[in-house]
């Protein structure tokens, strides 16, 4: 009998290693080809409640300003982290420990792992899984790509994903066309996209973008980011 449960649990063991490899080298192997590969779509595309409206951009046809915006909005450390704002994340938890509410210290890579692979919703799983794809990404892709794939797949308003459809929605612009007003207006919302609007902004959204316009001219403007 403990013959047969060894054998048992060393036939479960071989099948479980097996099975974490082939996730391991599939899910290596589909980021990967996102390198290069425009993605149809994102997770969070597939479970939006109200229809998507999305049409990818390539990098030479995003301006400037646009990619500045996101970064002096949501992540000003992104040329130089692997992936995580150790600094931003100590601050939120000690936010927390003093009784504070816990702030969002998600990097541009979290969130294009978040939004381009997992589901809503927090749990210890969900944050796992998305470490995980967050040192894939920062392994595989060079930084302008992901700064790419965000600005692509990014929600700007309710089912409105990525720049050219922002930009051609909010301010009947290509995405090639956008200003730094502009932009910093579509960065402005990306906090609470369901909710702001960078069309019809409130008095809130103009706060945000005017302080976001002092921080894309206080990295250095658009030149902060030639050497990604």
């Amino acid at each position: 009998m403990r013959r047969r449960t060894r054998h048992r649990l060393r036939k479960w063991t071989r099948r479980s290693l097996v099975l974490v490899l082939v996730v391991l080298l599939g899910t290596a192997l589909a980021t990967l080809a996102l390198r290069w590969v425009p993605p149809p779509t994102s997770s969070f595309m597939l479970q939006a409640t109200s229809p998507v409206r999305y049409r990818w951009a390539d990098w030479d046809e995003i301006s400037p300003y646009a990619a500045l915006a996101v970064v002096a909005a949501e992540d000003q450390k992104f040329p130089d982290h692997s992936g995580f704002d150790l600094e931003s994340i100590q601050d939120a938890l000690r936010e927390r420990q003093v009784g504070g509410r816990l702030r969002g210290a998600s990097t541009i890579t979290q969130q294009v792992s978040k939004n381009l692979f997992l589901w809503s919703g927090q749990s210890f799983l969900r944050k796992g899984v998305e470490a995980y794809f967050t040192i894939l990404i920062e392994w595989l892709w060079p930084k302008q790509r992901i700064l790419e794939v965000y600005l692509n797949i990014a929600e700007f308003g309710p089912g409105i994903y990525g720049i050219r459809a922002a930009s051609e929605t909010h301010f009947h612009l290509s995405p090639t066309e956008l200003g730094p007003y502009e932009a910093a207006l579509l960065a402005a919302v990306l906090p609470n996209p369901k909710r702001l609007n960078a069309g019809q902004p409130s008095p809130y959204v103009r706060e945000r973008r005017d302080w976001i316009l002092s921080q894309m001219w206080g990295l250095g403007g658009i030149g902060y980011l030639n050497d990604l």
